[in-house]
C-alpha cells in the first residue's frame, strides 16, 4: 500500500468514480439540460465539453489512485474475454427491450423513465460540419467507456464495497471472496446506479461478479467490463442506437 493512500486507502476507490459521477451529473440529454440542481442550463451542445471535464477529472484521480490498484495482480484469463462477450450481447439485449421502462410508464411514474436517459450524442452527426473535432469526441467516447468508467467502477464496487460488506476490515479481504449479503450488493448497488436499464444490469453484474469468484482477480473483472463496453459501443456505431451510449 502506498504512504499515499494508508490512512485512507478508502479513498482511493471511491475518488475516482466519485468525480466521474459529480462532474457527469453536469451532462445534459435531448430531454434536460445539464447542472439543473445547481441552477445551471447547459446545453446539449455543450456536452462534448463536459464530457471532456468528466474524463480529464476522472483520469486525474485514477492517476492519484494508481498505487493503490498496483497491488494487485495484473493476470488474464481466456475466460474474463469470453464474460465480456456474452455480457455485451445480454446487455445489448435487454437494454433494447426496455423492460424497466415499461412498467414504470404502466406505474404512472414516467419521469423516472426521464431521469434515467442517457445523452445519447453523436458526435458524427452532431458534429459534422466539423469532422475532426467530431472524430476526436467519438475517441474520447470510446476511451471513456472502454477504461475509464471500468477502471473506476470495478475498483469501487469490487476492490473496495463487496469486500467491506464481507468485513469491516476490508482490505484483509481478498477478491474473489464473498458472502451472499456482498454478492446482493454487488447487484444492487449497479441496479441502483443504472435506473434505466435494471435487469441489464442486474444480469451483467451478476455475471461479472461470477467471473471474480472463479479467477479471483479484479483486473479480470475490469477486462470483461471493457469488453462488454467496446462491444454496446460497436453496436452503437453500427446500428446508430446512441440511447444506449
Amino acid at each position: 500500500m502506498s504512504a499515499r493512500t494508508e490512512k485512507h486507502a478508502w479513498l482511493a476507490y471511491v475518488l475516482p468514480l466519485a468525480v466521474f459521477l459529480i462532474v457527469g451529473s453536469l451532462e445534459p440529454t435531448r430531454q434536460q439540460a445539464g447542472g439543473t440542481l445547481l441552477g445551471l442550463a447547459i446545453p446539449y451542445a455543450a456536452y462534448p465539453w463536459v464530457y471532456a471535464l468528466k474524463i480529464l477529472a476522472t483520469l486525474l484521480a485514477i492517476a492519484w489512485a494508481w498505487p493503490e490498484y498496483r497491488q494487485f495482480p495484473r493476470r488474464i484469463v481466456p475466460l474474463s474475454i469470453l464474460v465480456g462477450l456474452v455480457g455485451a450481447a445480454l446487455w445489448i439485449a435487454l437494454a433494447r427491450l426496455r423492460p424497466e421502462a415499461r412498467l414504470l410508464e404502466l406505474l404512472g411514474v414516467d419521469r423516472l423513465v426521464g431521469m434515467a436517459a442517457r445523452s445519447g450524442f453523436d458526435p458524427l452527426a452532431e458534429l459534422a460540419d466539423r469532422p475532426v473535432l467530431a472524430w476526436s469526441v467519438l475517441g474520447l467516447r470510446l476511451f471513456g467507456l472502454v477504461v475509464v468508467i471500468t477502471i473506476a467502477e470495478e475498483f469501487f464496487l469490487r476492490g473496495f464495497v463487496m469486500r467491506l460488506v464481507v468485513d469491516e476490515h476490508w482490505q484483509r479481504v481478498p477478491i474473489g471472496q464473498i458472502t451472499v449479503a456482498s454478492a446482493l450488493v454487488g447487484t444492487l448497488l449497479p441496479m441502483f446506479m443504472h435506473p434505466g436499464e435494471l435487469l441489464a444490469a442486474a444480469a451483467w453484474f451478476s455475471l461479472v461478479t461470477w467471473l471474480m469468484t472463479r479467477t479471483r482477480s479484479l483486473w479480470d473483472c475490469v477486462l470483461a467490463h471493457a469488453i462488454t463496453n467496446l462491444g454496446l459501443a460497436l453496436y452503437v456505431l453500427a446500428t446508430g442506437h446512441w440511447e444506449l451510449m
